[in-house]
């Protein structure tokens, strides 16, 4: 059974960090582009970040551009999203999501329907 499991969602105060694990069972990653998504009430699901499965190479969009990195362990078959000064503004559930393509494409890897599996999320709330 093919599975993306988020972890490492949770409360945080401003400024402070978290860091996310989006496992994958059933399948093997290489060979898969991995991106974040998020969202908060009420708005559209936005993407965050994208890895290519070549060549590690990242996109972030403007929002959390310089706090976010998004990487990956081909080895534990994780990716990982690593949120430092975090602001409220964050809030959302976020998502993982897998396509199966070497290069993270910066006309399409924001697009949702892009992407071939999905994660159930975890919410990550950015409070004092």
């Amino acid at each position: 059974q093919v599975q993306l499991v988020e972890s490492g969602g949770g409360l945080v105060q401003p400024g402070g960090s978290l860091r996310l694990s989006c496992a994958a069972s059933g399948f093997t990653l290489d060979g898969y582009t991995i991106s974040w998504f998020r969202q908060a009430p009420g708005k559209e699901r936005e993407g965050v970040s994208c890895i290519s499965s070549s060549t590690g190479y990242t996109y972030s969009a403007d929002s959390v551009k310089g706090r976010f990195t998004i990487s990956r362990d081909n080895d534990k078959n994780t990716v990982y999203l690593l949120m430092n000064s975090l602001k409220p503004e964050d809030t959302a559930v976020y998502y993982c999501a897998a396509k199966s393509a070497r290069m993270c494409g910066s006309n399409w890897y924001r697009n949702a329907l892009m992407y071939d599996y999905w994660g159930q999320g975890t919410q990550i709330t950015v409070s004092a």
